[in-house]
């Protein structure tokens, strides 16, 4: 569900997932403001809320999975991405999480940045991932 809203200096739409924790928080998805979209911190897990995949690959996958989901959403694609932040709870898993983010930005090569926690909001989580894409100007596309 995306929300548009106007100020006199930018534009702004706020994409939600329909989890209960953005109203107790208070926060989006995402939020694409004048050309970027910001995905917050994404972890893998379905509309119930429950855990997707046991292993590091498999949560690092789902939860780039719903970042792309989140970026289309907004407007913008995995090839828009200019930087990624990944969570880990153990950086012995720095292989499997990279593996998984390379099989997804191989082409892109964002900005990345990978830093171990002591925990994540459910035990069973293993990775938390954000995303900031830029999305052209539409105008800028048409005077080339």
């Amino acid at each position: 569900m995306t929300t548009p809203s106007q100020t006199t200096h930018m534009s702004r739409q706020t994409v939600a997932s329909g989890t209960e924790w953005e109203a107790h928080v208070g926060y989006s998805r995402a939020v694409a403001v004048d050309g970027q979209v910001h995905v917050a911190g994404t972890t893998p897990v379905d509309d119930d809320g429950e855990v997707i995949g046991d292993g590091p690959y498999e949560q690092t996958t789902a939860a780039l999975d719903i970042v792309a989901g989140a970026l289309d959403e907004a407007g913008a694609s995995v090839e828009d991405v200019v930087r990624t932040r990944m969570y880990v709870t153990d950086v012995d898993d720095y292989e499997a999480v990279g593996r998984a983010h390379g099989e997804v930005f191989d082409e892109v090569r964002p900005a990345a940045t990978m830093v171990e926690v002591s925990r994540l909001v459910d035990e069973d989580l293993r990775v938390e991932v954000e995303a900031t894409a830029v999305v052209p100007d539409d105008s800028d596309a048409a005077t080339d």
